[in-house]
């Protein structure tokens, strides 16, 4: 009984205990927990983001500082933390009492809002053509200007760098719909005008590039260019912020053409005769010298470049203040750049009213690279005698230059060129605006915006005297040269503007806008030259041979604007728009141009009746409009005075004053017609987006300048009218791929663009030829013709080298043609060779441009691959006409030891010393210019939070290399030719002409991107 009941015991025991482990793990199990942390960004914590537990509605919000608590959590719960503009992350909370998450920004959702004329707009309604670059792209490449971050990354959009320190890329959009000025409009926070090379690219949110008529028309007279929309960075809510982004590294160059060396330009002296130096006994010792020219005129340059800014704000207001130092160094001796520049954006909210500004300032100082003789340094260095020194201290400068009578040559020692001068161009820029806007109604806002463009300069150079050889140089100057210019640019802009937007029967959605707006530009310019024959240490202006000059410009602008979007459930879109200009660049007969815009859109991934899963969004859309120029000369209608004329009157010279020009009242707008199809698609919730658009654009009623007969009488001989016509059309591609999953993302950007144009009519004017090179003959080598393309090149297409006199007598009749000449074609068969027989050897214009930007990253390392380049595009190298001309005495290329001596011995370089011929131009010194360049290469770390106990929000360093590779077939420095500097040779003309312009430098920078 006992044993039974023992057992029974044992039992009862077993059982309630394993009640009491059941019940204890349940409770333990089901425990509630209060917890509490922090939510960040890269750049610090994040006030106003969610915290929800999955599957609940127990949530709550972060407060300023980005941290929050949250009671009543299942330790086994999930969290799920959100902000707008972030990718949603989910966070077991495994029974811990603090958990912390650092969101990372979804691009998809950044792009649903796009910066438009004058406002904003949903990504999903926008009917046109609009590329958004945002403030990742803008800040990836370490760049001293932000247009350079521009290049590549939009399709349609062609940037052309010069590696000269702080001189600003050329930009076009969609080519050339002008022959005048085709720059694009730049609209800098809603304020027109400014420099994009002013701002700093980490003070940059987003770039927006409006491309066709229905984005570009509301600006009227500025549009026909295109625009680019900046938006800078703003404060938001939240505690304070402090960024700091630097870097430091170098800039090189590595090519260098194959020049002779002392013993093989002797050899190659002997075809021209050998000169004094080469065979008198007391210049033997010179003679041992091996002077490396391009060495001596290339150096590695230090660049750094460095930000600050700090940043908050409450649910009333925000601000941020930010500063930023570049230090440039170039690539040539003596030139380079600094920028000093401050930044502070606010903005307040008082219940219906908003009041805000936008203000910067920058400093800039820039030495540029000097010229002589009209030749550029480098190709000074190309032909410089390899014997000579550098340097010579009992020469006054200090410097050796050849003695033509000794040498045979005149080259100027390139070192003394840049070295000598002391040149500096330094400017202030401010740029900036005011707005408050008022909600009248529900949906009804008035605004009102001045904004300011205000630009200071000072260019002053200073040469002293020198003599390059004390027995009797060449190239010597017995005086100190001192020129100063200074001017100032002023742009006023003030807008109204009544805004309505609203939502009818909830699928109905209008938004009217109505607008006034008036600028006023005012520039003054002044120069002044003298001269001082005493001293080299006196940089100031005197009497002495002295030329002063001044002039001022006005212009005023007046437009009216309206403009319709409306959309059907965001399925079914149209917008139009109407824009009224006046212009004081235009005569009283034709001041005002009326310009409209017709657009249309249908998202057919959002009809009933499409059942693809696959596509998330399908958009088909469409525009239509006219936009307007009036970037051209100010006072065209009518003429100005050019005095101190000089008229022979009885003999002798009389002093005068003479018309600039003839006036043209009925001088009207230049109009372009745009027309752009596109469509948009995204796969798979937008891990795949395309986009494709077909645009053509003609212009008509082109400004251009008619010649006068001479006994007009007038200074300039020609008078400017409305007779030209071009049209422009292209395709363009965008093609992305995003995968944001797991521990290794990745994405894949390409970008396609063509564009070709075509010159349609130029009224009663043949050709116009420009871009002037002397070579023996002073040609022009390019050329606008109705029927062509515009600016090609223009010359004499060649046919190998006459071999025998026998092939000299059964050609053409050439001019001077002997054995050992390049060999013309005859064009037009009419048996002789001459100007008739010039024709079309080249296009600058790339027929696509291209960029891949491809990056990736693992936990906490980053990466980035980016990849630019251009095909189908030529380049007139002028510097072959040194390197292989042989028209003189210069030093040349290695490939001159090769020429035609005789029959058979060269097919491609001819005699030394041949007929002029061989020097024109022609199709011997075109080359393909296409390239694909490796732009940037970036390795990056970032520091985890833990590392540093939380006093960092972000901390990254990387490593960054620039134009490290480049694969091309052009001999010269570099197939990406820029704006030739030295002259400011930045006309339509000079496009693709090489120089001796300043080449593009390779670099390497390692930098740190801290976040507090």
């Amino acid at each position: 009984m006992y044993l039974q009941n023992s057992e029974n015991q044992r039992k009862v025991r077993q059982v309630m205990l394993g009640l009491v482990l059941l019940l204890f793990g349940s409770f333990s199990y089901g425990q509630h927990i209060t917890v509490s942390g922090m939510v960040s960004d890269a750049n610090g914590p994040l006030p106003g983001a969610s915290i929800i537990v999955q599957g609940t509605s127990n949530g709550t919000t972060t407060d300023f500082d980005g941290k929050y608590s949250l009671g009543d959590v299942p330790s086994d719960a999930v969290l799920e933390i959100s902000y707008i503009g972030y990718k949603k992350v989910r966070v077991p909370v495994d029974g811990r009492a603090t958990v912390n998450a650092t969101l990372e920004e979804d691009l998809a959702q950044l792009d649903e809002v796009v910066v438009v004329g004058y406002g904003t707009q949903s990504r999903r309604v926008v009917t046109g053509a609009i590329e958004s670059i945002d403030s990742e792209a803008m800040a990836s490449i370490p760049v001293t200007t932000s247009e350079q971050a521009l290049q590549g990354r939009a399709s349609g959009v062609s940037v052309i760098n010069s590696g000269s320190p702080g001189q600003p890329p050329v930009v076009r959009i969609r080519g050339l719909g002008t022959m005048n000025n085709n720059d694009p409009l730049y609209v800098i926070d809603g304020v027109i005008g400014g420099r994009l090379a002013d701002i700093d690219p980490q003070d940059i949110a987003s770039i927006e590039v409006l491309k066709d008529a229905s984005t570009t028309a509301i600006y009227g007279s500025k549009g026909s260019n295109g625009v680019v929309m900046v938006t800078t960075k703003k404060g938001r809510q939240g505690k304070l912020s402090l960024s700091i982004d630097s870097y430091v590294g170098t800039q090189f160059v590595t090519k260098r053409l194959g020049l002779m060396n002392t013993n093989q330009y002797t050899q190659f002296a002997e075809a021209f005769g050998l000169p004094q130096r080469l065979t008198d006994p007391q210049y033997a010792d010179m003679l041992n010298r091996n002077t490396d020219w391009q060495d001596a005129i290339f150096q590695s340059g230090l660049m750094q470049k460095h930000n600050f800014a700090i940043s908050g704000g409450d649910e009333n207001s925000d601000f941020r203040i930010s500063a930023g130092l570049i230090d440039q160094d170039g690539i040539l001796r003596n030139t380079g750049f600094k920028r000093h520049n401050f930044r502070a954006n606010s903005n307040f909210t008082f219940g219906k009213l908003k009041i805000g500004e936008t203000a910067q300032i920058v400093f800039n100082n820039q030495n540029p690279e000097s010229d002589s003789g009209g030749r550029s340094v480098i190709r000074h260095a190309i032909r410089m005698a390899p014997y000579l020194p550098i340097y010579n201290p009992n020469n006054p400068g200090g410097f050796q230059g050849p003695n033509s009578s000794v040498d045979g040559q005149d080259a100027e020692n390139p070192v003394r060129v840049l070295e000598l001068p002391q040149r500096e161009n330094r400017s202030v820029n401010i740029i900036g605006g005011l707005y408050a806007q008022y909600e009248i109604l529900d949906g009804l806002v008035f605004k009102t915006q001045a904004g300011l463009d205000y630009r200071t300069f000072n260019n002053n150079t200073f040469v002293p005297s020198f003599n390059d050889d004390s027995m009797g140089a060449t190239h010597t100057q017995i005086f100190a040269s001192i020129e100063k210019n200074s001017g100032t640019f002023k742009s006023l802009v003030y807008t109204n503007s009544l805004n309505y937007t609203a939502t009818f029967a909830d699928k109905h959605n209008l938004e009217v806008l109505v607008l006034a707006e008036k600028q006023k530009m005012r520039s003054t310019n002044t120069n002044a030259y003298s001269r001082n024959y005493i001293s080299n240490d006196v940089n100031e202006l005197t009497n002495t041979e002295s030329n002063l000059r001044s002039n001022s410009l006005e212009y005023t602008r007046i437009g009216y604007l309206g403009r319709v979007n409306y959309n059907y459930d965001e399925k079914y879109i149209l917008a139009a728009s109407i824009r009224r200009d006046g212009s004081s660049r235009f005569g009283p007969n034709n001041r005002w141009g009326n310009f409209y815009s017709l657009a249309g859109g249908w998202l057919i991934s959002e009809e009933s009746f499409f059942n693809v899963p696959a596509i998330n969004n399908l958009k088909l859309r469409g525009s239509w409009g006219t936009t307007g120029n009036d970037n051209i000369a100010d006072y065209v209608y009518n003429y100005t005075i050019i005095d101190n004329f000089i008229y022979p009157i009885n003999g002798s010279a009389g002093i005068g004053a003479s018309p600039s020009g003839v006036g043209n009242p009925d001088v009207k707008w230049e109009e372009t017609t745009m027309t752009n199809i596109g469509i948009d698609l995204g796969l798979w919730d937008n891990k795949v987006t395309l986009s494709a658009e077909y645009y053509k654009n003609k212009s008509d009623d082109l400004l251009m300048d008619r010649p006068l007969p001479p006994s007009f009488g007038t200074h300039s001989g020609i008078v400017t009218e409305n007779v030209g016509s071009v049209e422009t059309k292209g395709f363009e591609f965008n093609l992305g791929y995003n995968d944001y999953e797991g521990d290794f993302t990745w994405s894949a950007n390409l970008n396609l663009g063509t564009n070709t144009n075509k010159a349609l009519s130029l009224g009663t004017v043949g050709e116009i030829t420009g871009a002037s090179f002397v070579a023996g003959v002073n040609d022009n080598l390019t050329r606008v013709a109705p029927g062509e393309s515009l600016f090609h090149f223009f010359g004499f297409q060649t046919d190998g080298i006459f071999q025998n006199q026998a092939e000299v007598d059964a050609h053409a009749t050439q001019a001077g043609a002997q054995p050992g000449d390049i060999r013309m074609v005859d064009q037009n068969g009419d048996g002789i060779i001459n100007d008739e027989d010039r024709v079309k050897i080249g296009n600058p214009f790339p027929d696509l441009t291209f960029g891949l930007n491809l990056n990736a990253a693992y936990k906490n390392f980053d990466f980035n691959v980016f990849v630019s380049g251009t095909a189908g595009n030529d380049v007139f190298n002028t510097l072959l006409f040194d390197t292989e001309g042989m028209q003189r005495l210069f030093n040349a290329s290695t490939r001159v030891l090769d020429r035609w001596t005789g029959e058979g011995t060269s097919n491609s370089i001819p005699r030394a010393q041949g007929a002029t011929l061989n020097t024109r131009a022609s199709d011997r010194f075109v080359e393909d210019g296409s390239y694909a360049r490796l732009r940037n290469i970036t390795i990056g770390y970032t520091l985890p939070e833990e590392v540093f106990n939380g006093t960092f929000s972000r901390f990254r360093v990387y490593l960054s290399g620039q134009n490290l590779i480049t694969l091309a077939g052009y001999s010269g420095y570099d197939p990406e030719v820029g704006a030739y500097t030295v002259n400011d040779a930045t006309s339509n003309f000079e496009v693709g002409i090489d120089r001796g312009n300043y080449p593009q430098p390779k670099s390497l920078f390692l930098g740190l991107q801290v976040s507090f």
